[in-house]
Protein backbone atom coordinates (compact mmCIF):
# COMPACT_ATOMS: atom_id res chain seq x y z
CA UNK A 1 0.00 0.00 0.00
CA UNK A 2 1.59 3.29 -0.73
CA UNK A 3 1.08 6.51 1.27
CA UNK A 4 1.41 10.27 -0.62
CA UNK A 5 1.94 12.70 0.98
CA UNK A 6 1.81 16.37 -0.15
CA UNK A 7 4.60 18.81 -0.24
CA UNK A 8 6.05 21.34 1.68
CA UNK A 9 3.73 20.46 4.75
CA UNK A 10 5.29 18.12 7.54
CA UNK A 11 3.35 15.04 9.07
CA UNK A 12 4.08 13.36 12.30
CA UNK A 13 4.19 9.70 11.80
CA UNK A 14 4.19 6.81 14.50
CA UNK A 15 6.63 3.91 13.35
CA UNK A 16 5.33 0.69 15.15
CA UNK A 17 9.01 -0.76 15.68
CA UNK A 18 10.88 -0.87 18.70
CA UNK A 19 13.35 1.80 18.19
CA UNK A 20 14.33 5.03 20.24
CA UNK A 21 13.25 7.61 17.95
CA UNK A 22 9.24 6.48 17.55
CA UNK A 23 8.36 9.93 15.73
CA UNK A 24 9.98 11.67 12.77
CA UNK A 25 8.49 14.24 10.07
CA UNK A 26 8.80 13.91 6.44
CA UNK A 27 7.63 15.65 3.54
CA UNK A 28 7.51 12.95 0.64
CA UNK A 29 7.79 8.83 0.76
CA UNK A 30 11.62 8.55 -0.32
CA UNK A 31 12.56 10.66 2.54
CA UNK A 32 10.55 8.55 4.66
CA UNK A 33 11.94 5.60 3.67
CA UNK A 34 16.12 6.55 3.93
CA UNK A 35 15.55 8.62 7.38
CA UNK A 36 13.94 5.10 8.67
CA UNK A 37 16.85 3.27 7.24
CA UNK A 38 19.07 6.09 8.98
CA UNK A 39 17.43 5.94 12.42
CA UNK A 40 17.30 1.99 12.78
CA UNK A 41 20.46 1.58 11.63
CA UNK A 42 21.69 4.31 14.11
CA UNK A 43 19.56 3.50 17.06
CA UNK A 44 20.79 -0.12 18.36
CA UNK A 45 22.15 1.23 21.48
CA UNK A 46 20.03 0.35 24.43
CA UNK A 47 20.17 3.49 26.00
CA UNK A 48 20.58 7.10 24.03
CA UNK A 49 21.30 10.08 25.85
CA UNK A 50 18.66 12.81 24.25
CA UNK A 51 20.22 16.62 24.86
CA UNK A 52 17.31 19.06 24.37
CA UNK A 53 19.02 22.58 23.39
CA UNK A 54 17.07 25.66 22.62
CA UNK A 55 18.68 26.34 18.94
CA UNK A 56 22.28 25.67 19.35
CA UNK A 57 22.02 21.85 18.83
CA UNK A 58 24.01 21.60 15.57
CA UNK A 59 26.50 24.21 16.81
CA UNK A 60 27.19 21.95 20.07
CA UNK A 61 27.32 18.88 17.83
CA UNK A 62 29.97 20.16 15.64
CA UNK A 63 31.90 21.48 19.12
CA UNK A 64 32.11 18.54 20.62
CA UNK A 65 33.15 16.12 17.85
CA UNK A 66 35.53 18.86 17.12
CA UNK A 67 36.92 18.00 20.74
CA UNK A 68 36.98 14.03 21.06
CA UNK A 69 39.07 11.86 18.84
CA UNK A 70 36.80 9.03 17.78
CA UNK A 71 33.70 10.50 17.10
CA UNK A 72 31.01 11.28 14.33
CA UNK A 73 27.78 13.33 13.35
CA UNK A 74 25.73 10.33 12.40
CA UNK A 75 22.34 11.69 11.04
CA UNK A 76 20.81 15.91 10.68
CA UNK A 77 16.69 16.29 10.05
CA UNK A 78 16.33 19.80 9.15
CA UNK A 79 13.40 21.83 9.27
CA UNK A 80 12.64 21.78 5.04
CA UNK A 81 15.09 21.35 2.90
CA UNK A 82 17.72 23.99 3.70
CA UNK A 83 16.04 24.89 7.55
CA UNK A 84 17.82 24.80 10.62
CA UNK A 85 18.55 21.56 12.46
CA UNK A 86 15.52 19.84 14.04
CA UNK A 87 17.14 16.68 15.35
CA UNK A 88 20.51 15.01 15.32
CA UNK A 89 22.69 12.19 16.23
CA UNK A 90 26.44 12.19 16.74
CA UNK A 91 28.51 9.74 18.42
CA UNK A 92 31.62 9.92 20.90
CA UNK A 93 33.54 6.67 20.97
CA UNK A 94 31.10 4.23 20.42
CA UNK A 95 28.62 6.11 22.72
CA UNK A 96 25.63 7.51 20.63
CA UNK A 97 23.64 10.56 21.69
CA UNK A 98 20.35 12.14 20.18
CA UNK A 99 19.91 15.69 19.90
CA UNK A 100 16.65 18.52 19.37
CA UNK A 101 16.39 22.14 18.51
CA UNK A 102 13.63 22.03 20.95
CA UNK A 103 13.18 26.01 22.26
CA UNK A 104 13.96 27.79 25.51
CA UNK A 105 11.45 25.47 27.69
CA UNK A 106 13.87 22.96 29.71
CA UNK A 107 17.53 23.83 30.25
CA UNK A 108 20.29 21.80 31.74
CA UNK A 109 21.67 21.31 35.05
CA UNK A 110 24.28 19.50 37.24
CA UNK A 111 22.02 16.69 38.01
CA UNK A 112 23.17 14.86 34.77
CA UNK A 113 26.35 14.69 33.81
CA UNK A 114 28.79 13.32 31.28
CA UNK A 115 31.41 11.14 32.88
CA UNK A 116 34.57 10.81 30.74
CA UNK A 117 37.18 8.18 31.73
CA UNK A 118 40.96 9.64 30.59
CA UNK A 119 44.08 7.58 30.01
CA UNK A 120 46.51 10.28 30.80
CA UNK A 121 47.41 13.45 32.35
CA UNK A 122 47.41 14.74 28.81
CA UNK A 123 43.99 13.56 28.00
CA UNK A 124 42.67 15.30 31.03
CA UNK A 125 44.56 18.16 30.55
CA UNK A 126 43.92 18.88 26.68
CA UNK A 127 39.63 17.63 27.74
CA UNK A 128 39.47 19.78 30.59
CA UNK A 129 40.71 22.98 28.70
CA UNK A 130 38.69 22.41 25.43
CA UNK A 131 35.22 21.38 26.74
CA UNK A 132 35.55 24.50 29.43
CA UNK A 133 35.89 27.17 26.80
CA UNK A 134 33.31 29.61 27.03
CA UNK A 135 31.69 27.76 29.87
CA UNK A 136 32.78 27.52 33.95
CA UNK A 137 35.64 25.13 35.34
CA UNK A 138 34.50 23.97 39.04
CA UNK A 139 35.52 21.77 41.91
CA UNK A 140 36.81 17.49 41.50
CA UNK A 141 36.95 17.31 37.76
CA UNK A 142 33.56 19.02 37.31
CA UNK A 143 33.26 20.81 34.54
CA UNK A 144 29.71 23.16 32.59
CA UNK A 145 30.53 23.65 28.95
CA UNK A 146 29.21 26.82 27.19
CA UNK A 147 25.92 24.83 26.25
CA UNK A 148 25.54 24.15 29.69
CA UNK A 149 25.98 20.70 29.34
CA UNK A 150 28.11 19.48 33.10
CA UNK A 151 31.14 16.84 32.57
CA UNK A 152 33.20 15.10 34.46
CA UNK A 153 36.96 14.87 33.55
CA UNK A 154 38.20 11.84 35.09
CA UNK A 155 41.97 9.88 34.79
CA UNK A 156 41.03 6.24 35.30
CA UNK A 157 44.02 5.71 37.85
CA UNK A 158 41.19 7.69 40.49
CA UNK A 159 39.02 5.13 40.93
CA UNK A 160 42.03 2.07 41.40
CA UNK A 161 43.10 4.50 43.85
CA UNK A 162 39.99 5.05 45.72
CA UNK A 163 39.26 0.94 45.32
CA UNK A 164 42.41 0.58 47.46
CA UNK A 165 42.28 -1.08 50.27
CA UNK A 166 44.12 0.79 52.54
CA UNK A 167 41.42 2.95 53.97
CA UNK A 168 44.48 5.74 54.95
CA UNK A 169 45.45 5.89 51.59
CA UNK A 170 42.29 6.33 50.61
CA UNK A 171 41.16 9.37 52.87
CA UNK A 172 44.85 11.04 51.39
CA UNK A 173 43.66 10.51 47.77
CA UNK A 174 40.38 11.95 48.53
CA UNK A 175 41.45 14.60 50.71
CA UNK A 176 43.85 15.84 47.74
CA UNK A 177 41.21 15.50 45.10
CA UNK A 178 38.75 17.92 46.98
CA UNK A 179 41.63 20.49 46.76
CA UNK A 180 41.34 20.25 43.17
CA UNK A 181 39.61 21.84 40.24
CA UNK A 182 41.44 19.40 37.05
CA UNK A 183 42.29 16.56 38.84
CA UNK A 184 46.44 15.99 38.62
CA UNK A 185 47.24 12.49 38.54
CA UNK A 186 50.82 13.46 39.86
CA UNK A 187 49.22 15.02 43.21
CA UNK A 188 46.93 12.44 43.82
CA UNK A 189 49.73 9.28 42.98
CA UNK A 190 51.61 11.64 44.97
CA UNK A 191 49.49 11.77 48.16
CA UNK A 192 48.76 7.86 47.20
CA UNK A 193 51.85 7.33 48.40
CA UNK A 194 52.93 9.51 51.27
CA UNK A 195 53.96 7.36 54.02
CA UNK A 196 51.49 7.36 57.70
Amino acid sequence: MALVLPNPKYYRINIPFNINTTIIFVTAIPEFVVLFFILKKSTMQKITPFLWFNNKAEEAMNFYVSIFKNSKIIRQKRMGDNGPLFTGTFEIDGQQFHVINGGPMFTFSEAISLFVNCETQQEVDELWEKLSEGGQKKQCAWLTDKYGISWQIVPKILGELLGDKDAKKVNRVVDAMLHMTKIDISKLVEAANKPD
